[in-house]
């Protein structure tokens, strides 16, 4: 034990102290430790030729979805998770860092977790079938936030929800058809 508190006591070196050691405190490690940058941007390096061109292959999907309004795809029979689709690439050969959120580009992926029923809202918008085995599974075995919400909702709230007297309540949570874009 003592070996781990010595490293403990090593590893905040450089750091200046507060209240953010003994407790979760995040304001205070910031305010203590944040360095504002007030330079340009003449250190940064431009684009390589790599990303240039992984970046216009990836503006062609994005000027399609722009022209119909739609994701190019999206995965109708799999939940999201951090591991339920395979490595993705814009361009094996010319990626550094892999990533994509599905395994290919522009494509989106389902997040049943939040609510079935936005899901499945989410595909007619699109003219996409829920996988009906995902359907199942989110409806008679797996109970989605949204319905772990409503199910300690009481009456009365339910009645004021209803009514219009309650808004801001944690129900209908989540995006189910995702759109994250990272760029490097």
């Amino acid at each position: 034990m003592s070996e781990l508190n010595e490293k403990l006591a090593t590893a905040w070196e450089g750091f200046t102290k507060g209240d953010w050691q003994n407790e979760v405190n995040v304001r205070d490690f910031i305010q203590k430790n944040y360095t504002p940058y007030e330079g340009d941007e003449s250190f940064l390096a431009g684009a390589t030729e790599a990303t240039t061109t992984l970046w216009d292959s990836v503006m062609e999907g994005v000027k399609q979805e722009n022209r119909t309004h739609a994701p190019v795809d999206f995965d109708t029979s799999v939940a999201s998770t951090i591991t339920s689709h395979d490595a993705g690439y814009i361009n094996k050969a010319l990626e550094k860092i892999v990533g994509l959120q599905t395994e290919a580009p522009l494509k989106r992926a389902i997040i049943p977790f939040g609510g079935i029923k936005m899901v499945e809202g989410s595909c007619k918008a699109y003219n996409r079938e829920l996988d009906p085995m995902l359907k199942k599974i989110f409806t008679e075995y797996r109970k989605t936030h949204n319905q772990g919400v409503f199910d300690v909702y009481t009456p009365d709230i339910l009645r004021c929800r209803k009514s219009g007297v309650l808004t801001g309540l944690p129900d209908a949570y989540g995006r189910v058809v995702s759109s994250v874009t990272i760029v490097a």
